[in-house]
């Protein structure tokens, strides 16, 4: 067992992508935010991922190193953060759970191609960004307010 505070931060990572790229088991003990009982979980790890900063006025929030694996006791997806990480022993186990496919895309309809406004609504749609633009005011080609 390896504790995080006794080793650098690098330290552990390169443990932790050795144990992925390898395929071994990771037995960890972490601490939730906001608890106090620390939990023991072995996981197989599939991705290590920075998370994203937020910026607000007063202070930044996130950030960080989050771990995405597949609990052996729940037999799910999760995700640890490394900050919050006590301990791990790396195991020469391998992984026996399959991590689930991503089921968020959604196939788009067939585009249309005989109407020029339905194949322009179909666009906007594909982009959910920009799903909900309508201009406020109908442009005209003598409407040289915009030219550039």
């Amino acid at each position: 067992m390896k504790l995080t505070a006794n080793q650098t931060q690098t330290r552990t990572l390169t443990d932790l992508y050795r144990a992925l790229a390898h395929g071994h088991a990771v037995t960890i003990t972490h601490l939730k935010p906001g608890e106090t009982e620390p939990t023991v979980r072995t996981v197989e790890i599939h991705e290590l991922r920075t998370a994203s900063l937020k910026v607000t006025k007063k202070r930044i929030t996130g950030g960080g190193i989050r771990i995405i694996a597949m609990c052996r006791l729940r037999g799910e997806r999760r995700e640890f953060h490394l900050s919050g990480l006590i301990s791990y022993t790396v195991h020469r186990m391998g992984y026996v759970l399959t991590m689930p496919e991503n089921t968020t895309y959604e196939a788009p309809e067939p585009q249309p191609a005989d109407d020029a406004r339905a194949l322009f609504l179909y666009e906007l749609a594909r982009d959910q960004d920009d799903a909900d633009y309508r201009p406020r005011v109908k442009l005209t080609a003598a409407d040289t307010r915009l030219a550039a």
